[in-house]
Order: C-alpha cells, then sequence, then structure tokens
C-alpha cells in the first residue's frame, strides 16, 4: 500500500494539471484521512474528522508518508493473536442506517484488510482521473508489486521539490 501510494504521488508531483486538480487533491486527502482514522481507531485515539482539510500538495504528500510511518511501528508491535481482536467503528449507527440492520463487529485483522482494500478502491480513482487529465498512472496493482520484486516505497524528497517549483 505504501508502494502504490509513493508511486501515485510522484506521478502527481510531476504534473502542473495533477497538481492543480482539486477533484484529485479531495481523492487523495480521503484516502490519507481514513487511513489514518482507522489507526487512530485501533490505537484507542480519538478521531480528528478534518484532519488533513488544510493539507494540499507537498503538505499532504507528506502526510501520507507520515502515516505509513506510524501504522508500520503499530503493526511491529502487534502478535497474530491482536488480529482477532473486536474492533468497534465510531460510524456503526451511521452504517447500521444506511444498511437497516447493526453491523457486526469487524476484528483488527478484518480492519486491517479494509484499509487496504479502501485505498485501493480510491487510487483506481485517482489513476483514472491522472488519466483524464493526460498523464500516465502508474501501475500499482498489488501483483505489479510483486513483480517488481517487491521494493519499498520509494517517497522521493523531490516530490516537495516538484511541487513547489
Amino acid at each position: 500500500m505504501e508502494w502504490a501510494d509513493a508511486l501515485v504521488w510522484q506521478t502527481v508531483a510531476a504534473s502542473d494539471a495533477a497538481l492543480e486538480d482539486e477533484d484529485l487533491r479531495a481523492r487523495l486527502l480521503h484516502i490519507h484521512m481514513v487511513q489514518r482514522a482507522f489507526l487512530r481507531i485501533w490505537q484507542e485515539r480519538p478521531l480528528n474528522p478534518n484532519a488533513g482539510n488544510d493539507l494540499g500538495g507537498a503538505a499532504l504528500a507528506a502526510w501520507g508518508q507520515e502515516y505509513h510511518q506510524e501504522v508500520a511501528q503499530y503493526l511491529s508491535e502487534l502478535d497474530e493473536a491482536d488480529l482477532d481482536r473486536p474492533v468497534t467503528l465510531p460510524w456503526a449507527e451511521f452504517i447500521a442506517a444506511r444498511i437497516g440492520r447493526q453491523p457486526e463487529t469487524p476484528t483488527l485483522g478484518e480492519t486491517l484488510l479494509q484499509v487496504a482494500s479502501h485505498s485501493g478502491y480510491h487510487r483506481g480513482q485517482v489513476n483514472r482521473r491522472i488519466r483524464e487529465l493526460g498523464v500516465e498512472p502508474p501501475l500499482v496493482d498489488f501483483i505489479a508489486w510483486i513483480w517488481h520484486g517487491k521494493p519499498a516505497a520509494q517517497w522521493r524528497r523531490s516530490i516537495e521539490a516538484d511541487i513547489v517549483q
């Protein structure tokens, strides 16, 4: 997931049209906001529903990168038994109204999968928008990461420089 987020940000940073696109910024913000919301839930910390709203460009990319560092630390402290821990989602009542019943309580392992799936879903929307702006989007499928030898994410320091220019 981090590898894919970093590739998307490199592509965005290299395109003036992508950097200035509000739809793209909103979708990237949503991806990183949801990633952070789940991390805070897992850590049993309060949510900030406005987190990241004032960020754009390099600051939003850095916020995304910081999440991946924080979640890596969190995950390194888990053991297998932790994956079965129930996770109460603060938006359960909203979901109940939408689906017409109380939602089942997911486990930590299931919510970890949800974050990866949710990020991938919206990353696809980001890539579609990048293509609409005339830029070739990066290949960020999970299998592509495997084909490349499972490389670490490359958060280019020059993303900031590309965005500032």
